[in-house]
């Protein structure tokens, strides 16, 4: 693998939402993970039945090797892993892994430079550790959920971009980079605690700073950021499609206005609140005027600060995304590619999609068992 981690050895537990994500992002850049799936019974129905497919996006560019985890010989084989990897990341409940008898302490004893990522949805301990929740849950928590979406209206879900992506798996990613970095001084490893909790609240930083300011109302669709203000908010056109609009620097305004045709005096004062839901209507009416083609032609590529609402199909078909090769085709299936980009080391697609235990025998012969070895693990039906 080609990027920035390459060399760099991963062993991922697999889960659902963030600690794939995670893995996802460390593979994207070059380093080394083998995602241990569970050994399924025989029989046993697939309540995911994209899993496993070239459709799992967040499972591209790792082997997977499938373990009963539940025979003291799997966790025998996993603790030899964790031995001669750089980093464990696990999405589990607190004390999984320890009943596992994988848990932190088992695998320092093998290794004390691993860093062990754990991500959950509350952290490893608080009144809520062990309580079930899903992304929704844990950005209520934080008081993000609470400012987004319209005033007349229940907070809107944000897919799960900002507890699961944003505040997990990003949060889990950079904290077992920043461990790893530390540990290549030090030669100890140690346990990255990544919450969904914890990480929300983090991204929300910039507006706990404007709430302790003075300058951000609890109310929805009242400030300068959450569709309160008219010239910073997404607009219907004619053809029933969107806009974004985001000119919130006074030169980028006026240009706005100017490109619009807007000549009304009562958008002169940019900042006055209490005139922003009647210009809000007003911005309305002149957007729903013409389609969003018609707009992009007027507007895309100016200092508006102006961009189309595209839909998924939409997206990868844009100019500047193509351009950029911002998506990738993979086996007739679109998907993002990696991110952040590289000047030198730059990262590349690996391997598609994994079935469960794709390529398990390989996986250990590449990190030491011997032949032999690997054939009695498949004989005794430790690994699938």
């Amino acid at each position: 693998m080609a990027g920035p981690l390459a060399g760099v050895r991963v062993v991922e537990m697999v889960g659902l939402g963030p600690c794939p994500f995670a893995a996802m992002m460390l593979a994207d850049m070059g380093a080394e993970v083998i995602r241990i799936d569970r050994k399924a019974a025989p029989g046993a129905a697939n309540p995911f039945p994209m899993l496993g497919t070239k459709f799992d996006v967040m499972a591209r560019g790792r082997r997977s090797l499938a373990l009963d985890l539940k025979s003291p010989e799997g966790i025998q084989v996993l603790l030899e892993l964790a031995g001669k990897a750089d980093v464990i990341i696990e999405g589990f409940r607190p004390g999984v892994m320890e009943r596992l008898g994988a848990g932190p302490e088992a695998c320092h004893a093998r290794n004390p430079k691993l860093v062990y990522g754990r991500v959950t949805g509350w952290g490893q301990d608080g009144p809520l550790a062990q309580a079930a929740g899903h992304d929704l849950n844990y950005i209520a928590l934080t008081g993000m959920l609470q400012a987004m979406g319209r005033k007349d209206e229940p907070p809107a879900p944000p897919l799960n971009l900002v507890g699961d992506f944003g505040g997990g798996a990003m949060m889990l990613a950079f904290g077992v980079v920043c461990a790893v970095l530390e540990a290549r001084k030090s030669g100890q490893g140690q346990v990255v605690d990544a919450a969904m909790t914890d990480g929300a609240a983090l991204l929300g930083a910039m507006m706990y700073g404007f709430r302790a300011y003075g300058s951000w109302d609890l109310e929805r669709e009242a400030n300068l950021l959450d569709g309160g203000a008219p010239f910073y908010d997404t607009y219907a056109c004619a053809d029933g499609r969107f806009v974004s609009i985001g000119s919130i620097e006074p030169q980028f305004y006026a240009l706005l206005l100017r490109l619009a045709g807007v000549a009304d005096p009562a958008f002169d004062d940019q900042m006055a609140r209490a005139e922003w839901p009647s210009l809000k209507h007003k911005f309305a009416a002149l957007f729903k005027s013409r389609t969003r083609d018609a707009w992009c032609a007027l507007m895309e590529g100016t200092d508006v600060c102006f961009a189309p609402v595209l839909d998924m199909d939409e997206a990868p078909q844009h100019p500047h995304n193509r351009a950029r090769a911002t998506f990738a085709e993979v086996d007739g299936v679109i998907q993002p590619a990696p991110a952040p980009r590289f000047s030198r080391t730059a990262p590349e697609l690996g391997l598609p999609p994994a079935a469960p235990g794709q390529h398990g025998g390989d996986i250990l012969a590449d990190w030491g068992w011997s032949g032999e070895a690997v054939a009695a693990l498949r004989a005794r039906q430790v690994i699938g």
